[in-house]
């Protein structure tokens, strides 16, 4: 652990970057767009995170995973969840969505937000082909969807556009 008197943003966004998701370990909570806001004041740290569901049951892994990273570089932190404003499939970076496809998960389409009943698989993270089903819009958690890629026969998973 350092000892600080001070703590700059970049010293958190780079500790934040080492905060993987625990569900989705190539990504970290940075690349997935959790983070809403960071507020420091000396070595004290307030972070400000939006849930990419409500009952997601990462919450508290992430939360013990921040408070960890800031502890390691002199940090006390405070993290905190909201829901206002709410998260949505679009805060992934863009290079989180290229970790996201480089993990075998398909990072959710381009273009603009539809209804979830019309929701359009995206190409397969395997082969790249756009020949793909929406199997179930259930997932194994509630912001993956399942899809199934008709040219390598391989199932995948989807983050749903949100």
């Amino acid at each position: 652990m350092v000892t600080a008197t001070s703590i700059s943003k970049a010293q958190v966004l780079e500790a934040l970057e080492g905060v993987k998701d625990p569900e989705i370990p190539a990504v970290s909570v940075l690349d997935l767009g959790i983070v809403e806001k960071i507020q420091i004041d000396g070595v004290r740290v307030a972070i400000t995170c939006l849930p990419t569901f409500v009952g997601c049951p990462a919450l508290d892994m992430i939360r013990e995973d921040i408070e960890s990273a800031l502890a390691e570089i002199g940090a006390t932190a405070e993290v905190n969840f909201v829901f206002r404003p709410p998260w949505t499939s679009d805060r992934i970076s863009e290079e989180g969505k290229r970790k996201l496809l480089e993990y075998g998960l398909a990072p959710p389409p381009a273009g603009n937000t539809v209804a979830l009943t019309l929701m359009a698989p995206g190409k397969c993270p395997y082969c790249g082909s756009a020949d793909t089903i929406l199997e179930s819009p259930f997932g194994p958690t509630a912001c993956r969807a399942t899809c199934y890629c008709r040219s390598c026969r391989n199932p995948f998973e989807q983050f749903k556009q949100i």
